[in-house]
């Protein structure tokens, strides 16, 4: 049942995914005449998508607390690819990934169409190019989402969070916003730290479809009442890590 399930969804998500990059690209095409038209049709595509693909997924999103209006720079930890629906589903932002992430087959092109900022992470020569550009993406109007962990975790706690990408922000004095995500399945056999969180040696077509194999799972969304400032990005970084594990559910018990 769990396979066929799968595969089902599969097709669904395939399907869903072609029609909304479609309208993404032509607003993309769009954008280069009109601006505003260009960000308003790859919001409502980017929102919209990610909506269906998690009611495609099984997914049970509960949320507490305002997600911010944009232009907001938003950080999280981060537990799987699955966050980023999660969060796209609530807020209409450009994410930053680690660059690797551009050259995967179609994924990559997605992320390309939607406006993704990507990094590489193992060159500190690159992080001026990145803050530029999310500086120009926040006078755009548009918000920014940051994973300063760096990687996805199983969810046992939150982990360091890395300042550099944040240096913009302390720099400038910008206020920062944040969210705690959690998952969570009902049967015990498949817990979400093995099937929903996505870490460690995990490959991206197994997981994939273990997860579509699932009924469905929990998701927990927790955005901060209040934005964080400081001038110091180390600072900054310790005062958002603090704020997101005060809001987090553990996914996997310590111990």
């Amino acid at each position: 049942m769990g396979k066929l399930r799968a595969a089902g969804r599969l097709l669904a998500i395939g399907a869903v995914t072609g029609f909304y990059y479609a309208l993404v690209t032509f607003g993309g095409l769009a954008g280069r005449l009109r601006t505003e038209l260009g960000l308003r049709c790859r919001d409502f595509c980017l929102r919209n998508w990610s909506r269906a693909l998690l009611r495609l997924m099984g997914a049970r999103v509960s949320v507490r607390g305002a997600p911010p209006s944009p232009p907001f720079m938003l950080v999280s930890n981060h537990l799987s690819y699955v966050d980023v629906l999660v969060l796209a589903s609530r807020v209409s932002p450009v994410f930053l990934a680690k660059s690797e992430v551009a050259g995967w087959p179609l994924v990559g092109a997605l992320c390309r169409s939607v406006g993704t900022l990507f990094v590489d992470r193992r060159n500190r020569r690159d992080l001026p190019r990145v803050l530029a550009a999310i500086d120009r993406a926040l006078e755009r109007g548009q918000g920014v989402v940051v994973f300063p962990e760096g990687t996805s975790t199983p969810g046992r706690e939150v982990g360091p969070f890395h300042p550099g990408l944040l240096a913009g922000a302390a720099k400038g004095g910008r206020p920062v916003s944040w969210a705690s995500l959690s998952y969570a399945t009902d049967d015990p056999s498949a817990p979400a730290h093995e099937t929903v969180c996505w870490w460690g040696e995990m490959t991206f077509p197994d997981h994939l479809f273990d997860l579509l194999s699932l009924p469905g799972f929990r998701v927990s969304v927790v955005f901060g009442e209040r934005t964080i400032r400081e001038t110091d990005r180390k600072a900054l970084a310790a005062r958002l890590r603090q704020a997101v594990a005060g809001g987090f559910e553990p996914v996997v018990a310590a111990g």
